[in-house]
């Protein structure tokens, strides 16, 4: 009868799993679509790039507002407004790519199709091993926060080697969110669909400007 208890428990945890992780990527698929569409938009209309301060305020406000009602219908708004937001700051960074290189096309798809690929390559790993990467939890933080405040200081004191260190730490350390993210879900430690799809498409965004980047200094032709 124990036995039984727990084979149910078990089952019952697997399916919660797999609705958690089907719910995270029907709405990452979405709300990538949707954040490609405001980016064109952006190239479109020729909008200015809002500048770092603007970014930051809006993405960590608009992120406080998702993670504060990710338990509501609320959250699908506010989720679809960050990433819609950080679509529309992505545009002119495209648009700059696009105009600045001879080749800025073959930059664009090709940091594009690599984040792809990283991104399919390391959740198809994840999922088939199940491996639990839990334990990056600390280091992921702590790297995460040292990169961000070298690319403030990298920006503010106009350090292209720091730069381009930062952007090798985010592919890094993004490879690595997205390892996690997708061990949390398999393995019960995120519930909430909406804050998944929030880590994953952050760690996507990060992982294409800084391939973006990369591409650009090392691939560029004027």
């Amino acid at each position: 009868m124990r036995f039984n208890t727990v084979t149910a428990r078990s089952e019952a945890g697997i399916l919660a799993s797999n609705k958690v992780l089907k719910n995270t990527y029907l709405l990452l698929s979405m709300t990538l679509l949707f954040s490609a569409g405001t980016a064109a938009l952006a190239m479109v209309f020729n909008l200015p790039y809002p500048g770092p301060i603007i970014t930051l305020v809006g993405y960590f406000g608009l992120l406080f507002l998702t993670t504060r009602f990710s338990n509501s219908a609320l959250g699908l708004v506010f989720v679809f407004a960050l990433t819609g937001f950080m679509g529309l700051t992505l545009g002119p960074i495209l648009d700059m790519y696009l105009h600045a290189f001879s080749n800025g096309q073959q930059l664009v798809m090709t940091a594009l199709g690599g984040t792809g690929l990283i991104f399919l390559g390391l959740s198809a790993y994840a999922l088939t091993t199940r491996k639990d990467f839990s334990f990056m939890a600390g280091f992921l933080m702590t790297g995460v926060l040292v990169a961000f405040f070298a690319g403030l200081a990298a920006m503010l004191f106009s350090i292209p080697a720091l730069s381009l260190g930062v952007s090798a730490m985010f592919i890094m350390l993004m490879a690595g969110m997205i390892l996690y993210q997708t061990s949390e879900i398999i393995h019960g430690g995120e519930t909430n669909y909406i804050l998944a799809t929030v880590s994953l498409y952050v760690s996507i965004y990060n992982l294409f400007l800084s391939l973006l980047q990369l591409l650009g200094v090392f691939s560029g032709e004027d």
